[in-house]
């Protein structure tokens, strides 16, 4: 870069190995520049027109095309339009004749790098190389930097550069190479089956079915066959053999969604099966065999529906081998306009509507907004504007009204209205603080301004002691009780 600042082309061995394409009706222009740029240590080849070169650049391997613009089968701007359309498509230099600058500007608006003008000197020539061929380079690493920050930010379908995704991401990553089975836990529309997709999509299980199955959808007594399956007569309906989803999963990844609905009494056979990793069809003796991972994911409190003897204790620590727990949208609040940007872009897609973002005022909406759906809620939201806009803007009046009564969301508004003491309306703040950090107590300590002790002190304080008064209402519903 030293060399081109001054006026000086680099060195023959300093230079990446270059491949350069020559295109001149002019045979003894061909060979001087091809002797030249050869003698610089550049790969060199020529055409002899604009159409053999056109081809040429199509076959690919060319970084750079030198082209003259004057040739009688295809001219150098005919060349350069056609050039442009090729994926990747190399820096062009036009050499024009002297006195013509009206081509070679229009040359550089078609796209060209640089031009130079007859007669020119060799060094030139080589000037105007090593600077293309130094902004390529600039361009191909912005390219890099920009995919990997897109990698880091997003796994598969799943978008976050929060602090609380990136480290969901970072475990992902880690049990890629794990056969362990998965809890996934988080609030409803938090994207449980999304993240359950990419841990298998990413496990050397890949190549295998991934098998997903609502334990709350599937009524209790059709649960077992559905599960297990049965063999013909195992019961009125069981006209022939069907194999069940433990087997139809074999070698890959059996999803259990709201494995917290699990009837009770399937449970003990369900844990025999992961224990063993054989499945008993209704109706038979025989075991088949059952490879199978198991992610399970659920909205409710596993560990309270446990001390309410609701779910197997030995059944609960045989799925919970490694936990991943989602954090709900509010509290990845840095996600929530990538994400939106997302659902947009797929929305107006298949819409086929020429929306192409926000305005500021509905951006605010979105940030000042609770999401109790969480992502789910947002995707809705997101397809609803986009089909109710009546411009290439998506503005407030496209929002839903809950959004648009932001009066609902002033927490200091509604703790005056209720009459909070200032230990309540401290005790609100911080466990919505909280809240918005995933439950991660060291980001919420720093957000509050505290340390981690006084923290925890004042987390074990409310543990111990029943709320005094209600929280604010989060959907913009004026206060009841006494205070009113």
């Amino acid at each position: 870069m030293a060399a081109l600042e001054q006026g000086k082309a680099p060195s023959a061995t300093s230079r990446p190995r270059t491949s350069i394409l020559v295109v001149d009706d002019d045979a003894d222009m061909r060979a001087w520049v091809k002797e030249d740029l050869e003698h610089e240590g550049f790969v060199v080849e020529t055409a002899a027109g604009g159409r053999p070169g056109v081809e040429r650049v199509k076959a690919g391997g060319i970084d750079l095309v030198v082209t003259d613009v004057k040739m009688p089968d295809l001219d150098g701007l005919d060349l350069l339009r056609e050039v442009r359309e090729v994926d990747p498509s190399p820096f062009v230099i036009v050499v024009t004749g002297f006195g013509s600058i009206d081509t070679a500007i229009r040359a550089v608006k078609l796209g060209a790098y640089d031009y130079i003008t007859k007669p020119f000197k060799i060094d030139q020539l080589l000037l105007s190389i090593d600077k293309a061929l130094a902004e390529r380079s600039l361009r191909s690493e912005v390219t890099r930097l920009r995919e990997e920050v897109s990698r880091r930010d997003r796994m598969d379908d799943i978008i976050g550069h929060s602090a609380p995704m990136q480290e969901i991401f970072a475990l992902m990553r880690r049990l890629s190479v794990s056969q362990a089975n998965l809890l996934i836990t988080g609030e409803s529309g938090t994207g449980k089956e999304l993240i359950a997709r990419a841990v298998h999509a990413h496990s050397p299980r890949k190549g295998r079915p991934f098998v997903p199955v609502n334990c709350a959808a599937i009524p209790e007594n059709l649960l077992e066959s559905e599960l297990f399956g049965y063999a013909r007569g195992a019961h009125s309906t069981a006209t022939a053999d069907r194999q069940g989803l433990f087997v139809e999963a074999h070698g890959g990844t059996l999803f259990l969604d709201e494995i917290a609905e699990l009837p009770l009494p399937l449970q003990p056979k369900l844990l025999r099966v992961l224990q063993d990793g054989e499945v008993r069809p209704l109706g038979t003796n025989r075991a088949e065999r059952a490879d199978v991972r198991v992610i399970a994911a659920t909205n409710r409190d596993l560990e309270r529906a446990l001390r309410e003897g609701r779910f197997r204790e030995d059944l609960y620590y045989r799925l919970n081998v490694i936990q991943l727990q989602l954090p709900p949208l509010r509290g990845r609040q840095d996600d929530i306009l990538a994400l939106a940007d997302h659902f947009l872009l797929r929305s107006a897609g298949r819409s086929a509507k020429p929306v192409r973002g926000w305005r500021e005022s509905a951006k605010k909406l979105l940030l000042a907004y609770h999401w109790p759906g969480n992502v789910r809620e947002l995707e809705n939201v997101v397809e609803r504007a986009v089909a109710l806009a009546e411009t290439d803007l998506i503005g407030p009046d496209d929002l839903p009204r809950v959004m648009q009564e932001r009066k609902g969301h002033d927490l200091l508004s509604s703790a005056v209205a209720q009459g909070f003491t200032l230990d309540q309306l401290e005790r609100e703040f911080i466990e919505r603080v909280l809240d918005l950090e995933g439950g991660n107590k060291t980001r919420a300590a720093q957000r509050l301004g505290l340390d981690r002790k006084t923290l925890y002190r004042k987390l074990e304080e409310y543990a111990a002691s029943p709320r005094d008064g209600a929280a604010p209402p989060e959907d913009g519903s004026e206060p009841t009780g006494s205070g009113t």
